[in-house]
């Protein structure tokens, strides 16, 4: 119904941008709807999608909840063994899958997984399937069973009811088995309506998609611009971002704070070769602008801005705390960088910072029907019609996540003077040292990684008489270094041991703890020969660290480090 000249979605194949409008997208949509009914998808049945993020995954979900099944989104990244606990938890009927490889990593587990009747490979491959579907061999079964253009889709979706579960969300979890978040229409509804309320965005917007569609923030994105009309532009992928920036100039975006620090350190990187530029950006960093602001404009600022498609009036940040230095950092350049908070299990955002509402160093208030309060220890305790009814199939993992009708975060938080809500750390990453005192990891952490030689941190010190480090360095900027300063190296594992880079370390481990509490202070750290990787299963695909892994893999280097 919405009009023709209006863009749903655009994608890039073969170095050119392609669109559909949403009359195409809703054909593609009720065209996958048809073809799972021809495999004998019924209402409640769930369809499990392995595949990165793009314009197909958005088809395919929105077909599955056309005709009241149930997404269950799996991150592309995913190991066999993680695919197969997944997909016999929720005995998914059909997987979709994007491509031969993810074929093949679904052939090892295949025949321990008894509930999958069909498999779908969204991409076209000269590669023998082994039984899996192809698209179009999909999609014509749909047409076969029901011709074109039939009313049977839109019957089937007037079917579905705003309570019935659409789709169950796996937390990557940083401890222990996944849990399966169940969210109804309801909880997404209840979601897309209050941020709609909050943020100043209309079917006029263009977004820029690159979050995983695994991740609830990420498919957010994807059901607001269903429900508001706005056009989602796919980025090709993680590393092509800067470029689809500029060539897709996107008004509003949504991302993780590890993506604007690898945009911060990447700025910081190209201004170190250059004196001038250094001197003015240092000044302006730790000094009120009293420069003439047009002046730093021109030789810092607009350069940023233009390399984010110059169009963007502000930017949603969530699934991880983001450091207020960072956010303030973007405002000084005349980018709105806004925190929200939120959980899986909250349907993604309670809490938001807005335009027109925001203090930086907090995730802003919470949304219209969102109802926070604290517990005695500080957890954030949330009830809302956007709080999940339960764990799938997990009825005492459901009921230690609710208190008195309030559902239990596992954050820890504080009320600012002004209302807003400050997130201090997770409930279970709390450091309580030798000493008693309590050390929130998190905030030492992103205090670390605002430097871009730093990219990632793991703070330790549980029980023990000081808190120590584990630091991973930013291989890019380290490399520009080295040559900057014509320093020889065999290779990066070599680099990281060089003692100028120890004590530039050093330097930047000072200059945080010249910040904090005695007790809170960093006494000693170790640099770690290889960054953090998902593939190594040390970040969850959310790019959150996995402590309990990493503690285990350099239990010796912690060990030495006391």
């Amino acid at each position: 119904q919405r009009p023709a000249d209006w863009t749903a979605v655009r994608f890039k194949r073969h170095k050119s941008w392609l669109s559909l409008t949403w009359m195409d997208y809703f054909r593609s949509i009720e065209a996958v709807g048809l073809a799972l009914t021809a495999l004998g998808v019924k209402p409640g049945d769930r369809v499990a999608v392995l595949s990165h993020t793009r314009w197909e995954w958005a088809a395919v979900d929105f077909g599955i909840m056309g005709i009241g099944a149930v997404t269950v989104p799996v991150y592309e990244s995913h190991k066999a063994d993680e695919l197969e606990w997944i997909v016999k938890h929720c005995e998914a009927k059909v997987l979709v899958v994007e491509n031969s490889l993810q074929v093949r990593k679904w052939e090892t587990i295949a025949k321990r997984c008894k509930s999958v009747e069909h498999v779908v490979c969204l991409e076209p491959t000269g590669d023998d399937l082994n039984g899996a579907l192809s698209w179009d061999e999909f999609i014509n079964s749909g047409i076969k069973r029901f011709g074109t253009g039939s009313e049977e889709f839109q019957q089937r979706a007037s079917m579905v009811k705003i309570t019935d579960m659409a789709t169950i969300v796996y937390t990557s979890g940083t401890t222990g088995e996944p849990k399966g978040a169940v969210l109804t229409h309801e909880q997404i509804l209840s979601e897309v309506e209050d941020v709609i309320k909050a943020f100043p965005i209309s079917p006029a917007d263009s977004t820029l998609c690159f979050l995983p569609f695994a991740h609830v923030l990420g498919r957010m994105e994807l059901w607001l611009h269903m429900h508001l009309g706005f056009t989602l532009n796919f980025a090709e992928s993680i590393d092509k971002l800067r470029g689809n920036l500029a060539e897709v100039k996107p008004t509003v975006m949504i991302g993780v704070p590890r993506v604007f620090e690898k945009i911060y350190a990447g700025l910081l990187t190209q201004i170190e070769g250059q004196a001038w530029r250094k001197k003015m950006f240092d000044f302006l960093s730790v000094r009120n602008n009293w420069l003439p602001k047009m002046a730093a404009d021109v030789l810092i600022y607009r350069k940023l801005r233009e390399g984010l498609g110059g169009r963007l009036r502000f930017v949603v940040s969530g699934g991880a705390p983001l450091e207020a230095q960072l956010a303030l950092f973007f405002s000084k350049a005349g980018l709105l960088l806004l925190e929200g908070y939120g959980l899986t299990e909250t349907s993604a955002a309670i809490c938001v910072n807005t335009p027109d509402d925001f203090e930086f160093g907090t995730v802003g208030r919470p949304l219209a029907d969102v109802e926070v309060k604290l517990a005695e220890d500080g957890e954030i305790l949330v009830k809302s019609k956007k709080v999940m009814k339960s764990y799938y199939k997990d009825e005492n993992a459901t009921n230690q996540a609710f208190k008195d009708g309030y559902f239990c975060t596992g954050d820890v938080g504080v009320w600012t003077s002004k209302g807003y809500l400050r997130i201090t750390d997770r409930k279970k990453d709390l450091i309580k040292t030798a000493g008693g005192k309590y050390v929130a990891p998190q905030k030492l952490e992103g205090l670390l990684k605002l430097n871009p030689l730093i990219s990632n941190v793991l703070i330790h010190g549980d029980r023990k008489k000081y808190i120590v480090a584990l630091v991973t360095l930013n291989e890019a900027y380290v490399k520009h270094l080295a040559r900057e300063k014509n320093w020889p190296f065999k290779d990066f594992k070599a680099l990281v041991q060089r003692s100028d880079i120890k004590d530039l370390v050093r330097k930047q481990i000072a200059g945080v703890n010249a910040q904090l509490s005695s007790y809170e202070t960093i006494k000693n750290f170790a640099i770690l020969p290889d960054d953090f990787t998902v593939e190594r299963g040390e970040l969850t695909a959310s790019m959150k660290v996995k402590r309990k892994i990493v503690d285990e893999r350099f239990k010796t280097v912690i060990e030495g480090l006391y």
